[in-house]
């Protein structure tokens, strides 16, 4: 499930090099693994004869026919397959579920993989308004109020799969969250140092895993996504992404310029970006490799927080980062969890004076395991090593 960048600098192409668990081509599979997300997968499986009991989604079977008339298939569900009629009703007779694809969606409710950046920013070239990404909070935007049961079934169907697809890919993984405000911007000293943060993390064997949106976000991925290159790509990076500053106030030249680094440095470091289209004003960044980006905000929240098992620093920010701070600082307060993970708060000011969350959080904390694994540091510089500090 790997992504490829764009090569032509500005423009992103289709979506590729995706495969079917983390770090894995998609023909080497677990041995009870039951699904099947790649017409390569299926090709694998159906040689032997049987589909008993698989789950294939959004595979596109229309040339498969042959295969799926000679295969048994009791038991197994398609989930948004493509199949030429006689194969569907073939299928069917065996006993198998068909949950047919939903025609005029601008995404897929079924999705077996996560998104790429080149997959979410498609069509960039027309305007961010033209892209998969956009057309998505516009139909949510229509659909989020209407209480159509069908609307709000597709958006459990699709966040329920992203879910999935998440949990398959960080498999084993050492996940570190980065929390910070999306308003911060590029060119900042408060950006570059957040991006560094996501580089020696990344060099530190975990994998990055934010809120995927811009700001502290998107830096985070960036350091992530530049941790095989040279030091100087960073500061490269840094000073190509200055010229647009912001999302505001055109998205499509804030994308531009993140693919243009992605196009002059193809392939760079895995990292998960975790948005949500509940802030569609904000767009996801490209420099997440792999993006599971949800309908439903307090899903895609506690699941970000849930999935960083190696602990989380929490940059400077507003409304929305105090919230992560006490929606991470409960599970470890009870426990509930198993041991608590660390917790690093970073710019002493910030945190004791603008929004005085560290005194309240050492409150909490006291007599708990978990204060052995809560620190505010000063700079952004100190972080990792806290980190690697209250993992040991």
């Amino acid at each position: 499930m790997a992504s490829t960048a764009s090569s032509r600098g500005t423009t992103p192409g289709p979506s590729a090099g995706q495969t079917g668990r983390r770090g894995h081509p998609a023909g080497l599979r677990a041995a009870r693994d039951r699904e099947i997300e790649s017409v390569a997968e299926f090709d694998e499986v159906v040689a032997g004869g049987t589909l008993v009991g698989y789950r294939l989604q959004s595979l596109d079977l229309t040339d498969r026919t042959f295969a799926l008339l000679s295969a048994d298939t009791a038991g197994a569900v398609f989930l948004g397959c493509r199949m030429e009629p006689d194969a569907t009703a073939k299928v069917r007779a065996d006993g198998a579920l068909v949950f047919p694809p939903v025609p005029d969606l601008p995404f897929d409710p079924y999705r077996g993989l996560l998104y790429t950046p080149d997959e979410l920013f498609e069509d960039l070239d027309a305007g961010y308004e033209r892209t998969p990404d956009d057309r998505s909070y516009a139909w949510f935007q229509r659909t989020k109020s209407d209480g159509d049961v069908f609307a709000s079934m597709l958006r459990s169907i699709h966040d329920d799969s992203v879910s999935d697809a998440l949990d398959e890919f960080l498999a084993g993984a050492r996940i570190v969250g980065v929390m910070g405000g999306h308003a911060m911007g590029r060119g900042s000293e408060e950006y570059a140092g957040a991006a560094r943060l996501g580089r020696s993390l990344a060099r530190a064997g975990f994998t990055v895993a934010t809120g995927g949106g811009p700001g502290a976000m998107e830096a985070a991925n960036l350091g992530a996504y530049v941790a095989p290159f040279a030091d100087a790509v960073l500061g490269e990076a840094l000073e190509l992404l200055a010229k647009a500053p912001s999302f505001a106030p055109s998205v499509s030249d804030w994308a531009r310029a993140a693919f243009e680094v992605r196009g002059r440095h193809p392939q760079g470091g895995v990292s998960i970006g975790i948005p949500t289209w509940f802030y569609g004003h904000e767009p996801p960044n490209a420099f997440a490799s792999h993006i599971a980006k949800y309908f439903a905000n307090a899903t895609r929240e506690d699941g970000l927080l849930a999935r960083s098992n190696a602990g989380v620093v929490f940059l400077p920010g507003a409304a929305g980062t105090v919230q992560e701070i006490f929606d991470n600082a409960t599970p470890n307060y009870y426990g509930s969890r198993g041991e608590p993970t660390p917790m690093v708060l970073v710019d002493r000011a910030h945190w004791t004076e603008r929004l005085p969350a560290w005194p309240l959080l050492q409150a909490l904390a006291q007599g708990r395991p978990m204060a052995a694994r809560i620190a505010l540091v000063d700079s952004v510089d100190e972080a990792a090593a806290e980190l690697a500090r209250l993992s040991a």
